[in-house]
């Protein structure tokens, strides 16, 4: 028996917001089955790679619109 037990960790909300993400983009990539049937460690390094590439693109996506929001909140001031 391992001396140190590891923890179960306690995801944060951003952390459940980004693990959806991931398996909504895996879906609409066609590897929900894959990774339901072997699990996300038997995908390649190319699907992991497209998966990873397009949750930075929908982050900086998100992040450019709440800029403009931002920005147009300033200028109603």
């Amino acid at each position: 028996m391992p001396k140190y037990k590891k923890k179960p960790e306690k995801m944060s909300a951003r952390e459940k917001q980004l693990e959806k993400m991931k398996y909504e983009i895996a879906e609409e990539l066609g590897l929900d089955e894959k990774i339901k049937e072997s699990g996300w460690e038997n995908l390649t390094a190319r699907e992991t790679g497209k998966v990873g590439g397009q949750m930075s693109k929908q982050l900086r996506r998100d992040e450019q619109g709440k800029e403009e929001q931002d920005k147009s909140k300033l200028r109603k001031r």
